[in-house]
């Protein structure tokens, strides 16, 4: 199985109901999408399918043949991303487990609202953060929309 990962080709020859997440994470060595829940509610693994915020963890790579993946890796190559500088500016990981997520999910967002509104930023960030620095990633969202 074929598709793009971070602008390169990438071949699979394995199960293809394997979650994508562990395709990403294992066959491809690219750690930076985390495992958090299994069942796509936390948002750890959050990625981009054709620029769209999706959970990996509960895609089975077969539905990705052919199509293009980002990961927090292929954001940035150096991490100037605006949502990347604005998580530094506005000190937002505690933890960092969940913030690449977290990254890529307000990456998305912006890219379709390019100035959120609180409640767009509501409705289209549903990650989870046990650190609960959500008053900063909302900060840190509107950072980024300005820059």
């Amino acid at each position: 199985m074929q598709f793009t990962l971070n602008g390169k080709p990438f071949d699979f020859d394995g199960d293809p109901d394997t979650p994508l997440l562990w395709v990403i994470r294992d066959a491809a060595a690219l750690t930076g999408t985390k495992y958090g829940c299994g069942i796509g509610a936390c948002g750890a693994c959050t990625v981009h399918l054709e620029g769209e915020a999706t959970r990996s963890c509960v895609l089975p790579v077969s539905a990705v043949a052919g199509r293009s993946i980002t990961t927090i890796e292929g954001l940035s190559p150096d991490i100037s991303h605006p949502v990347q500088q604005a998580w530094i500016k506005k000190d937002v990981p505690q933890c960092g487990y969940c913030q690449s997520g977290m990254v890529m999910a307000v990456a998305a967002l912006l890219e379709q609202h390019p100035h959120p509104t609180d409640a767009q930023i509501d409705q289209a960030v549903t990650n989870l953060c046990r650190c609960a620095t959500y008053h900063r990633i909302r900060e840190a969202v509107h950072v980024a929309a300005n820059s």
